[in-house]
């Protein structure tokens, strides 16, 4: 099965090569600025990240689907031309790999998951992941509490998702080890109380993302406007509920089950490929007889100097609200701040009780570069698909459809901007891109003082969240998976059963939700969220029954 999959990635690369040879025999010598009218604006706009994404799926092989979804874009965007499709996805102001690398904010992602991996390696080497380990076993005897308190610590850690899924993953993952929760159940708790708690904390990077997504030609206010969003986000609400009812009913379904039943057995990865296995080898072999206070003095100075650093670049210290101050900051920049000055700080731990060297301490970076290394690849990859599909006109063909979908029924709009909002953000792996690119054409379709507004942004960010939790080009699914240390295919199949009964289940809330908004303009709207609810747990009633 292997070498077929094989032979069949082999094959679809030799058709690329050859396809872009013949057509850069057709078109030498033409020069465009742009792409070819017929592809600007339409559905082959999206046909590089579905690309991508089926060859993930089908070959389960993350890094030659991404660059072939590239490859496709580039092609679509060139008219065939080889130098053009070349220089596009490599040196494109706006969309090509260099360009990526350079942009001050990925730049600053892969500085701080670079500093992150070092960190963990700290941590382990001074013992403290294993005096973790030894109280854990102590105090928490269950599968289940494992699990659980993973999922708390998730909801704790709200301000940063990609932050949230690196920190919970390193510091959980020993426990749920020890407990044989498998390495994929650890990722979907990381990515389910990543986004979809972000999405609904007011004082988060998301809240000041959407804030500034609302217009400011309609006088609306964008943070008030997020805050009444809250109580309608119906797949984040539904995504939190579902974590703690499948863990305490036992209620795995779909490939997770086998996953599971394979790490009570003693298989944490199913697949028999091991994500990091040489990183987790070399970092065991470093551990030593540590204390707790060894990793619970970190980790928490790493939370607050990170929070810090993130008010910091909003101008709380220069006397901005912290309202204001979230809403008007860098967070990957202060992320890298704050990931900085904690290791400063661990450092000046470490030696002063003499557990690490200044010549380990240098050593650990490079063990944690080398750690984080297939993550950083695959982002990097993500962002050069994403920005081709930008050039491509991806956002302009869907501001297209919502209009005219708009134009129809308004009670059902919010059920319409929740389905496409899912296709936008699973085909581009962005969720503050897709609900960028709605929100505006949301707030031009009701007026402000109208419920139905709350309703159909709430569905726009819902469904956004969604499609970035089911994508495998999504920033939050890789970073799950590197902070689970899973297989990220593994983690791809396994969540997206769980992603598409909580969609189910705000799907018919939104439906609701729009019919009351329309015919009350009142929040009696909310009534539709204990139906949704209700529906989440019949349906995970009727799979659970399904797969036992």
């Amino acid at each position: 099965m292997k070498n077929n999959r094989r032979l069949w990635v082999h094959a679809l690369a030799l058709a690329i090569v050859a396809l872009l040879c013949i057509l850069s025999a057709l078109s030498a010598g033409t020069e465009r600025d742009g792409p070819p009218e017929a592809v600007y604006s339409s559905a082959l706009a999206l046909l590089p990240p579905l690309v991508a994404i089926v060859l993930s799926l089908v070959t389960k092989e993350v890094y030659s689907a991404l660059f072939v979804g590239v490859v496709v874009g580039a092609l679509l965007y060139s008219g065939g031309n080889a130098e053009l499709a070349l220089n596009t996805l490599l040196f494109h102001e706006e969309g090509g790999l260099v360009t990526g690398l350079t942009d001050m904010s990925h730049a600053s992602v892969l500085v701080f998951v670079t500093l992150l991996g070092t960190f963990v390696v700290l941590v382990n080497q001074s013992g403290g992941a294993a005096a973790f380990g030894r109280w854990a076993e102590k105090h928490i005897r269950s599968r289940a509490g494992a699990q659980i308190a993973t999922i708390l610590l998730g909801l704790l850690i709200f301000v940063d998702d990609g932050f949230n899924c690196m920190t919970v993953g390193s510091v959980m993952r020993p426990m749920t080890d020890r407990h044989r929760v498998s390495r994929a159940k650890l990722a979907w708790l990381l990515d389910s109380t990543a986004a979809p708690v972000c999405i609904i904390a007011p004082i988060s990077c998301w809240a000041a993302a959407v804030s500034y997504a609302v217009p400011a030609e309609y006088e609306i206010n964008g943070f008030r406007m997020f805050l009444r969003t809250i109580p309608y986000n119906f797949y984040a609400l539904t995504t939190i509920v579902m974590l703690f009812a499948v863990v305490l009913l036992r209620a795995d379904y779909g490939p997770m089950r086998r996953h599971e039943q394979n790490a009570i057995a003693g298989d944490l990865f199913t697949s028999g490929k091991r994500a990091y296995e040489e990183e987790e080898k070399a970092s065991q072999s470093q551990e030593g007889e540590g204390a707790l206070s060894n990793l619970v003095i970190p980790v928490v100075v790493l939370i607050a100097a990170c929070i810090a650093g993130i008010a910091y670049t909003g101008g709380l210290f220069e006397g901005a609200g912290i309202v204001d101050a979230f809403a008007n900051a860098d967070s990957a920049r202060g992320l890298v701040m704050g990931s900085m000055v904690a290791m400063l700080i661990t450092l000046w731990l470490y030696m002063s009780r003499g557990i690490v060297s200044f010549e380990q301490f240098m050593g650990a970076f490079a063990a944690g570069f080398r750690s984080m290394c297939a993550p950083m690849i695959i982002l990097i990859l993500s962002w050069n698909l994403s920005g081709i599909t930008g050039l491509l006109g991806a956002a302009e063909f869907i501001h297209g459809i919502v209009e005219s979908s708009a134009s129809a029924l308004q009670m059902f709009v919010p059920f319409v901007v929740f389905l496409i909002s899912i296709f936008l953000a699973f085909s581009t792996g962005t969720s503050w891109g897709t609900f960028s690119i709605l929100i505006p054409i949301v707030c031009a379709v009701f007026p402000a003082s109208s419920e139905m507004l709350v309703i159909s942004t709430a569905a726009c960010l819902s469904g956004a969240v969604c499609g970035d939790h089911c994508s495998p080009i999504s920033d939050t699914t890789i970073m799950s998976s590197a902070g689970a240390h899973c297989d990220h295919i593994n983690h791809v199949s396994t969540q997206l059963p769980y992603a598409m009964t909580a969609a189910g289940a705000s799907a018919v809330g939104y439906l609701l939700a729009g019919i009351i908004g329309y015919q009350s303009n009142s929040p009696a709207a909310l009534m539709a969220a204990p139906v949704a609810f209700v529906v989440l747990f019949v349906m995970i009633w009727l799979l659970r029954r399904r797969a036992v």
